[in-house]
């Protein structure tokens, strides 16, 4: 499992990109770096990353179409059973 603080903070960052996704696409197509420079660094999606659905582990070893890392694959797999998780939540 992965610290909480590390969770709780991609969440933080994907509400940032959420929220200035606007602002972001409107200031590039003005072509006004300045001012994105001063938007948070965390509204750059660029810095999210791709978490476990069930662990919140890193991206590493993670399956992309699943949404889940390789541990909670493996352990699937050893205990013969698939586990399906629905991946657009």
């Amino acid at each position: 499992m992965a610290k909480t603080s590390s969770v709780a903070r991609e969440e933080r960052r994907q509400k940032l990109v959420a929220k200035y996704a606007a602002l972001r696409k409107e200031l590039k197509a003005k072509g006004d770096y300045d001012a994105l420079r001063k938007l948070p660094r965390d509204s750059n999606p660029n810095r999210l990353h791709n978490r476990c659905k069930i662990t919140g582990n890193g991206a590493r070893g993670k399956n992309s179409r699943r949404g889940q890392g390789k541990l909670v694959k493996a352990a699937a797999h050893n205990s013969n059973r698939r586990l399906f998780i629905n991946v657009n939540v």
